[in-house]
């Protein structure tokens, strides 16, 4: 249907590929900041000193210098003792080992391009991207969104299935912007009662605004429209969609219009106000109506009879797009035409659906047939359940989903999954890590260890750093939730493990900064067992990972995509 993308035996080599570096670094990821010192982690890893990390690290490698390690150092560690002995060769390993590194996944661009393949006529509702960069939530509702019309146009369908979808961002752009029959799935009742309520008023607001559009195509003249002694007949649409009505006769005066400034109004397109207006909830605020008993005889009917006409436009199934919420907790087993009556084929979506829910999105995908096509954005890999974790119970798992690294009987660990959910671009362009918040829970567990004989009670200590002023302070509030006895310390010492301990946190500051190096590589195989489990389904006619975000905006910016063969 598509060409353009790995085959199943490439997909496996790749795979192949991160797992040997992984297997030899994965240990570095898997173990945990809390017990830095208590486990002396540095010593136990690392071979080289920690400002050699640092400079490479933040650096990007880009001032190498010539650095000799042992002949057959692999990936930069020694084999006969697992540590770390070229900070250099480990980086660009990782950098090799990443998604990008591989080569493996299309970028938006080319999966729009192969999907011309399948459907030459992308829409007139398609719209450019690029304008879109105002805010993380518009960016990513409309990128998905696009490529989730081009899947429905693609498999002639008008339904979409959003699972998780949250308080509805998605689905009522969906629904709104591209004409489609969208059931947004969410196990929160308070999720889905907020989407449908945001749903109904954002409703209101496309329905003022295209009126108003359609009035002033109609008194506008027929001559061009001029700007700097310019003709532009072409972008007459333009600003007559970005021109905000005084009265629309609806029940949103100028609720946006308020909240844009003067020289931006004549500027953007109708998607950036939706977008504008959906990312910022502008249109929540509650907008001034004349009560019916200060109306007039005549004016009370004619309102009754708008009503009317609009709740019989509603009612329609063929008038306008549709969105409605589900209150439902949703497995892959889970019966699609129980919740959905008069469900057809479908296109399933899920934009940052967390933990095990992308993995039983994509087994939901596979095993049901009114299912078409799937776009699946996961994020939260910490609470991915494994098969193979020898503390886990679950009966069907979220990680390894393919047979491929089921067979091999692959296995990450939590502090890894928890690594792979970092942000090594944000990093990247300026965005550091909360240093002193690791440092402070490190050395706390040395005080629980020394005084308490606790190692495990500080995971139940929770946000105290934001409360504290002090290390003293944010020692005594842990102390207090865990309802230990803080007499036994007086402030000098504790302040004494402060001081003695800030002399190695550059110690922890360096493996934290490795541990983000790897995250990419944790990632991209989690992503490559989905990708690969999609490869094995003899039902599957095509399947790819999409780049969708920018992941500066976005971090989790990858999209697991798969289309049925034709019935």
């Amino acid at each position: 249907m598509m060409s353009a993308t790995p085959s199943l035996t490439h997909v496996q080599q790749k795979i192949d590929e991160v797992k040997r570096f992984l297997a030899i670094a994965l240990s570095i990821a898997n173990a945990h900041t809390v017990e830095f010192y208590t486990h002396d982690v540095w010593s136990h890893f690392m071979d080289v000193a920690p400002e050699e990390v640092l400079s490479a690290v933040i650096t990007h490698g880009v001032h190498q210098r010539e650095h000799k390690c042992k002949e057959n150092a692999t990936f930069g560690f020694c084999p006969e003792s697992h540590r770390l002995v070229n900070i250099f060769e480990m980086l660009e390993a990782a950098r090799m080992h990443s998604l990008p590194g591989l080569g493996i996944c299309l970028s938006r661009e080319e999966l729009l391009l192969s999907m011309q393949q399948i459907c030459s006529n992308s829409g007139s509702s398609t719209t450019n991207a690029d304008e879109f960069m105002n805010s993380k939530k518009s960016h990513e509702v409309q990128c998905m969104s696009e490529i989730v019309a081009h899947l429905a146009q693609g498999c002639q369908v008008k339904q979409i299935i959003d699972v998780g979808s949250g308080k509805g961002y998605l689905s009522s752009f969906l629904s709104m912007q591209y004409g489609l029959q969208v059931y947004g799935i969410d196990s929160s009742s308070t999720n889905t009662h907020g989407a449908q309520e945001r749903d109904r008023k954002l409703k209101k607001f496309s329905k003022a605004f295209q009126q108003h559009s359609k009035e002033k195509k109609r008194n506008t003249p027929q001559g061009e429209i001029k700007s700097n002694n310019i003709t532009q007949t072409d972008k007459r649409t333009e600003v007559e969609k970005t021109e905000m009505p005084s009265s629309s006769g609806d029940d949103l005066p100028n609720v946006i219009e308020e909240h844009l400034e003067p020289d931006k109004t004549n500027q953007e397109s109708s998607d950036d106000l939706f977008l504008n207006a959906l990312s910022l909830d502008l249109i929540e605020t509650t907008s001034l109506r004349a009560p019916s008993s200060q109306l007039t005889k005549e004016e009370r009917e004619k309102r009754k009879q708008e009503n009317l006409e609009r709740k019989a436009q509603n009612s329609s199934s063929s008038e306008g797009p549709l969105f409605s919420p589900i209150t439902s907790y949703v497995t892959a087993e889970t019966e699609l035409r129980e919740l959905i009556s008069g469900l057809q084929a479908a296109v399933l979506v899920g934009l940052h659906t967390c933990g095990d829910l992308a993995p039983s999105s994509l087994r939901m995908f596979v095993a049901k047939t009114e299912l078409s096509a799937v776009c699946s954005v996961g994020c939260c890999y910490h609470l991915l359940s494994e098969e193979f974790d020898p503390t886990g119970s679950h009966a069907v798992n979220g990680f390894p989903l393919s047979q491929y690294l089921r067979d091999q009987s692959w296995f990450c660990g939590r502090n890894a999954r928890m690594s792979a959910c970092l942000a090594l671009e944000r990093f990247s362009h300026g965005q550091g890590i909360p240093m002193e918040s690791l440092f402070y829970r490190a050395v706390l567990h040395v005080i629980l260890r020394d005084h308490y004989g606790s190692f495990k009670s500080e995971k139940r200590v929770g946000n105290v750093y934001s409360k504290s002023k002090s290390f003293v302070e944010y020692v005594r509030r842990a102390l207090q939730k865990l309802e230990l006895d803080e007499a036994k310390l007086p402030d000098n010492e504790i302040q004494g493990y402060h001081d003695k301990y800030r002399l190695r946190m550059n110690e922890l500051q360096a493996f934290s900064m490795l541990k983000l190096t790897l995250a990419p590589c944790i990632e991209g195989l989690i992503l490559l067992d989905r990708l690969c489990y999609l490869k094995e389904q003899e039902n599957v006619s095509f399947s790819a990972l999409v780049q969708l975000f920018d992941p500066l905006l976005s971090p989790r910016c990858y999209a697991v995509i798969g289309l049925k063969k034709n019935r």
